[in-house]
């Protein structure tokens, strides 16, 4: 199996499981009707959307529909959007379902349609200006959301980009957006190859390494036509854009999940994902990589104290790795990167403390040691970035007391 097959099924696989674990867990709260709006966008026209509030102050996201569906392809999924929080504007593209205007001049006023309706979002009451997110479907809707981060990408936190494909100025937007977390989702069989080989492209474009990749693998559809708002040209398969709702139901509640964290929990942020920093992480490996990453992290931090370039579970098996083949030197140089990437981790501060015992640092292994007990006995964070399971908890602090036990026999 490759590699990014084998990623590929993974995360989908992951986002079947977010969905199952968080979705049944939340009340639904008593929301306010959707309200059809009406927006004069440039040129005299107006476009129609349809304003989901979430009944409460938060962030707020826009959805993009694909040229051969309408905004009601989102109704769903922003209901339970406004369900859980986030105030959503789904808006019809000009000349397509309810917006006035020609399909035709959409290359001459999309900056202009787009402007109006961010702007028409952000003045709603309780919306978070600052904290907005952008999903599109189909080329037509993902061109639209990274144009949207690209005109305002200090408000525009975080991406959804399903079955679609973009321009060259969009795509070096992405290359310069390392801030910008995304969420990738295509399947093979999606009708208007080549869909699949554009999101990956995409996928790569982004600098960000929290950006995640849903692939549906299965057999590649035939190209019969380019993406259409025709329906008389291309039989759909029910596996391009918002279609993928149908085929995979669980897929409304990773989207619904990816925006709560990344709009609500921590804004603009999610966590490090291990095939988006593959480079960072190979150069951990490489000669002098350890230095390098550590200055890199040092100096993004000075912009964004909450940024990754790595997910903690990766580098504490590349530095375990290490420790197994006696090499404990560069082993507790990877662990110090990865408790400076993580400094509220129990696990991370463990790690640390058995390679300052293996090297003979007792008193940085004693300080390490005491403040992982401290971490798991306050709860005031979860054991580590990727587990806070009582299991996980347990085979923390049994390491931990084992390292300390060492530590009081040798006196």
């Amino acid at each position: 199996m490759c590699l990014r097959t084998f990623f590929s099924v993974v995360l989908v696989l992951a986002s079947t499981a977010i969905a199952q674990n968080d979705s049944k867990s939340e009340s639904q709260p008593h929301l306010p009707a959707p309200e059809v709006v009406s927006l004069n966008a440039p040129g005299g026209m107006v476009l129609k959307a349809t304003y989901f509030a979430a009944g409460k102050p938060g962030p707020g996201v826009i959805l993009f529909h694909q040229s051969n569906r309408t905004r009601h392809s989102w109704d769903d999924v922003a209901m339970q959007l406004a369900s859980a929080g986030l105030n959503i504007l789904a808006i019809d593209d000009r000349g397509y379902g309810e917006s006035g205007g020609k399909k035709e001049q959409r290359a001459q006023y999309q900056d202009g349609d787009l402007d109006t309706a961010f702007e028409y979002l952000v003045s709603q009451p309780g919306v978070t200006r600052a904290v907005i997110g952008a999903g599109g479907a189909g080329w037509l809707g993902v061109d639209d959301s990274v144009e949207m981060a690209r005109r305002h990408s200090a408000e525009v936190k975080s991406l959804v980009l399903i079955s679609g494909e973009t321009l060259l100025p969009q795509l070096r937007f992405l290359r310069q957006a390392s801030h910008l977390p995304g969420l990738f989702i295509v399947s093979d069989d999606d009708e208007y190859p080549p869909t699949v080989e554009a999101m990956e492209w995409l996928y790569d474009c982004s600098a960000s390494p929290e950006k995640q990749f849903i692939h549906y693998i299965g057999p590649k559809a035939p190209w019969l036509w380019y993406e259409t708002s025709d329906p008389t040209k291309v039989p759909p398969t029910g596996s391009h854009g918002t279609d993928l709702f149908k085929r995979h139901p669980e897929l409304k509640e990773t989207m619904v999940r990816w925006f709560v964290d990344t709009l609500v929990k921590t804004p603009g942020h999610a966590p490090a994902d291990a095939v988006a920093s593959a480079a960072v992480l190979n150069e951990i490996e490489s000669p002098g990589g350890v230095a390098r990453v550590t200055e890199r992290l040092l100096e993004v931090r000075k912009r964004d104290p909450q940024a990754q370039l790595f997910p903690e579970a990766n580098v504490d098996i590349i530095a375990e790795d290490h420790q197994r083949e006696g090499d404990n030197r560069t082993a507790l140089q990877i662990f110090k990167l990865n408790l400076l990437a993580y400094p509220d981790s129990a696990d991370a501060n463990g790690n640390l403390a058995d390679s300052y015992l293996r090297d003979g640092q007792k008193d940085l292994a004693r300080k390490h040691a005491q403040k992982a007990l401290a971490l798991l006995d306050s709860h005031a964070a979860p054991a580590s970035s990727w587990s806070d399971t009582e299991q996980r908890r347990g085979e923390i602090r049994k390491a931990v007391e084992d390292v300390l036990k060492k530590l009081n026999g040798s006196r």
